[in-house]
């Protein structure tokens, strides 16, 4: 009995350490093409000065822009946590999603304060309006924009505007602040799919911080 026992717990030791191995393996590899597509799509404006895994589901890169685009740049990749299995299942039960985040200073520190996150509410149609004996009027409403703020500024219009076109439809939060970075913003890796669609991600984030510059004028 106790042989089985010994047996049974060197086994599971040995398929856990496989486990860890294989997907530390695979985040090593998922992350690296995601970098490859950030450093092609920024190619012609800047390149990867540096980059380092901050654990084995987060790898975080240095970036260097050319005059006039962005300062101190780096992107942080966020993976699930696919080596350690019980992180991963909690995870995946709270349905956490895989993140690249873009940080920066810009070359003239806003002025203001401002975080925008983004949600969508889906549903399916309720018995009581899919009833054809009763009369609905259904409306398909544009964005809503939900604010704490007392004042609705100028300031503000540009770079709402830029996260309401077609291109700045995915990014989930972005920040903007007077202190470093003055930039943050982040998408689901699932956004991005290949070098155009990072390409069109950092475009997005030139766009704001012309936005940002804007503002100010």
């Amino acid at each position: 009995m106790v042989h089985l026992i010994i047996i049974a717990a060197l086994g599971a030791t040995a398929v856990d350490v496989l486990w860890f191995f294989l997907f530390a393996r695979y985040n090593r590899s998922k992350g690296t093409v995601v970098l490859r597509w950030v450093e092609a799509a920024c190619a012609t404006r800047g390149r990867i000065i540096d980059r380092k895994w901050l654990s084995k589901s987060c790898l975080q890169a240095q970036l260097s822009f050319a005059a006039h685009w962005f300062e101190n740049a780096r992107v942080t990749i966020k993976l699930l946590p696919r080596p350690l299995l019980i992180q991963w299942l909690i995870c995946l039960w709270r349905h956490q999603r895989e993140t690249v985040t873009f940080e920066a200073d810009l070359d003239d520190s806003p002025s203001f304060q401002l975080e925008i996150s983004r949600h969508r509410w889906l549903t399916q149609k309720p018995k009581e309006i899919s009833n054809p004996t009763r009369s609905w009027t259904v409306s398909r409403p544009g964005p809503v924009v939900l604010t704490t703020r007392t004042e609705w500024t100028h300031e503000l219009t540009p770079l709402v505007n830029t996260l309401m076109t077609s291109r700045g439809h995915n990014l989930l939060t972005v920040r903007f602040r007077p202190d470093s970075p003055n930039l943050s913003a982040t998408i689901p890796l699932d956004a991005l799919s290949d070098e155009e669609t990072t390409a069109s991600f950092l475009s997005v984030l030139r766009d704001l911080a012309a936005g940002s510059s804007a503002s100010r004028h």
